[in-house]
């Protein structure tokens, strides 16, 4: 940020964002006549936005060579847009020039596409655009069939959905505002804003619904009924989403900025889940009455005999062989956490998009056809203290020449006091590749010895996406840090309040990172056998750590909620049968709602938000099945001791 500072100081005109107009042959020799036909009606129309587009058509024969491939198949273009425009108008001004030359070319043999990061950035916009839509139905229509199939109840299925629905709007306009406000608002945080919100909402209503049944059978008077069930339910949801709540909140303390700005937003989504399920939620349930559990209608007065399915059975086990039952999970999740150290970041955002995205294309056809680093070049400022030399110029770029990994390098500007030159470097690699990070951190660092061995007084300054890469990549491992040790310790801090024990709390944490590092090592696994992902975005174990600790501890305070209230009238192994029977079907079945809520991401036609929904739903149903069924009970017997 720094150096793009210094550049917007040092050279005004050159601000704006680059894009690379592509022109392609795929049967033979690109034909120059139609490129020049093509890039005139673009340049002719004059679209608002574009800075500049390196006009070829004047251009003689000879100087065309430095725009086309070897194989002559392939001529790229340099386009600039204006400095300040958001990525709306990147989409905007990308749809224009395409419709433009690809009228154009529909008649020619030529393909035309842009890439660059102009055209990236408009794709990525447009993608989220039409994705979103797809993800909303899908994540609706996902929880109207598990809602139908669990509880074979029509409008137990239609009356949540109807509230989440609600929360939607109220969240969406009230997330716009912050926006209008100057909160900088990504499209991934956004959908996955919208996946939290039908997860939460939908979870909470069955807690307040299988309640809200069970008094039904001992008032008559719906109101009535609502009002006890509401006092037995109301705090676990305030606590449970204030946990969540809190959990988002701890991202404020991140240095990624995309992290900070997850915080507000998530936030407040929280803050109006909670809301709606404690009023809402129950309002509408006790408008339709006994209506809404048509066909089972539950009748004043009739007692029936609980039924605990799989989870009676399981319960027995559990507590009766807690070293079996709890040594198997126990090594499961330790081996599948091993393979956390197989993890590979993926820093080319390009590769996931959909393979027939046309700023994708692009970016192949150049990446195959020219020098990669030609893709996103780094610009480099040498700044004297005094007027730099014609020597001292060129032996700076002589010296970074001389790296095998720079592919060319040439003078792009120079001040009128001469005190500072700008260098335009391509690197021999892929732009957004882990080589080329690793290549310009280790030249970042070496630059004061460079600098010294030719006798310069001057400071440097490396600027554009690589570099950008590798201040991330920095902030993000920080900040992975600094959010599992305040999460952790928040966290423990409400568990501590909850159960009043010191012991208690640790070993419910215990179960929660143990958790995680098992999704994320079976998340790595299955991505990549399954799907063919060999990395993932550095956000996304961030994100999925976030949610699977705020959400899974939900469970595991469910649980010892109620062996808390059992143990007060029986021993440690009663007491926590007991717990295990009664709390299984209801956290079983939202925990498969919530798992499939986020596997709706994978509907997503961008590959991180697919990994991220994927990870979630697995590490929620480890969470649900495992840990919350089997292993945390087995601690709780080995820890909690009869009085």
């Amino acid at each position: 940020i720094i150096a793009q500072n210094k550049v917007e100081e040092l050279f005004p005109n050159d601000t704006g964002t680059p894009g690379i107009l592509v022109f392609h042959n795929e049967n033979g020799d690109v034909r120059i006549d139609e490129v020049k036909q093509i890039l005139s009606g673009i340049i002719a129309e004059d679209i608002e936005g574009i800075e500049q587009i390196v006009d070829i058509t004047a251009m003689p024969e000879q100087a065309l060579a430095a725009f086309t491939s070897e194989d002559k198949t392939t001529m790229i273009v340099p386009m600039n847009l204006e400095a300040g425009l958001g990525n709306s108008a990147y989409a905007h001004i990308n749809d224009k020039a395409s419709e433009i030359g690809n009228d154009i070319a529909k008649d020619l043999e030529t393909d035309f596409y842009i890439t660059g990061p102009a055209g990236i950035a408009g794709d990525t916009t447009k993608l989220f655009e039409s994705a979103d839509l797809k993800l909303l139905f899908a994540t609706i229509g996902i929880i109207l069939v598990l809602l139908i199939v669990i509880y074979r109840s029509p409008l137990l299925a239609f009356i949540p959905l109807f509230a989440t629905i609600i929360v939607y709007q109220v969240v969406n306009q009230s997330v716009a505002l912050m926006g209008a406000g100057g909160l900088e608002i990504n499209n991934s945080t956004t959908s996955i804003m919208s996946i939290l919100l039908f997860a939460a909402v939908i979870d909470y209503s069955l807690f307040v619904f299988s309640r809200y049944r069970e008094e039904l059978n001992h008032y008559e008077d719906k109101y009535e009924a609502m009002k006890y069930a509401m006092r037995a339910t109301g705090e676990p949801v305030v606590f449970a989403g204030g946990t969540v709540l809190a959990a988002m909140l701890v991202l404020f303390f991140a240095d990624f900025r995309d992290y900070q700005n997850f915080a507000p937003i998530f936030g407040l989504a929280m803050f109006i889940i909670i809301l709606a399920s404690v009023t809402l939620v129950p309002a509408l349930f006790t408008l339709f009455g006994r209506k809404a559990f048509w066909p089972k209608v539950p009748k004043f007065g009739e007692q029936k005999e609980v039924k605990h399915g799989i989870w009676g059975p399981i319960a027995k086990f559990v507590v009766n062989k807690p070293g079996l039952s709890g040594g198997i999970v126990a090594l499961f999740m330790l081996i599948t956490s091993l393979n956390i150290f197989n993890l590979d970041y993926e820093f080319d955002s390009v590769k996931s998009f959909p393979e027939d995205l046309p700023s994708r294309v692009g970016y192949e056809i150049v990446e195959q056809k020219f020098n990669k680093g030609d893709l996103a070049q780094t610009t480099v400022i040498l700044e004297g203290v005094d007027a730099i030399s014609e020597e001292e110029t060129q032996a700076f770029l002589d010296k970074l020449a001389s790296y095998e990994e720079v592919g060319s390098i040439r003078v792009s500007g120079i001040t009128e006091d001469e005190k500072a030159v700008k260098y335009t470097v391509s690197l021999a690699l892929n732009p957004y590749s882990v080589e080329a990070i690793d290549f310009m951190e280790a030249l970042r660092n070496e630059t004061d010895t460079i600098v010294e061995d030719l006798g310069l007084s001057a400071d440097v300054y490396y600027s554009g996406i690589t570099m950008k890469l590798v201040d991330e990549r920095d902030v993000n491992n920080g900040d992975i840090i600094k959010i599992v040790i305040l999460e952790t310790l928040l966290i423990l801090v409400l568990l501590l309040v909850l159960t009043r024990s010191i012991k208690m709390p640790i070993y419910m944490m215990a179960t929660i990172l143990i958790s995680y590092l098992s999704a994320l090592g079976l998340g790595i696994f299955l991505v990549d056998v399954l799907f063919g992902y060999d990395a993932v975005s550095t956000r996304v174990p961030v994100y999925a750590f976030v949610f699977l600790v705020a959400l899974g501890i939900d469970y595991n305070i469910i649980l010892v909620s109620r062996f808390l209230e059992e143990r007060k009238i029986s021993n440690v192994k009663a007491a926590l049968e007991i717990a295990i029977r009664n709390t299984g079907g209801v956290i079983s079945s939202a925990g498969i709602i919530l798992a499939a809520t986020f596997a709706a991401l994978t509907t997503m036609p961008i590959a991180d938000l697919f990994v991220f929904g994927f990870m979630v739903a697995v590490g929620i149903l480890i969470d649900t099945f495992l840990v919350r069924g089997m292993l945390l009970p087995a601690l709780i017997l080995f820890f909690e001791k009869d009085k």
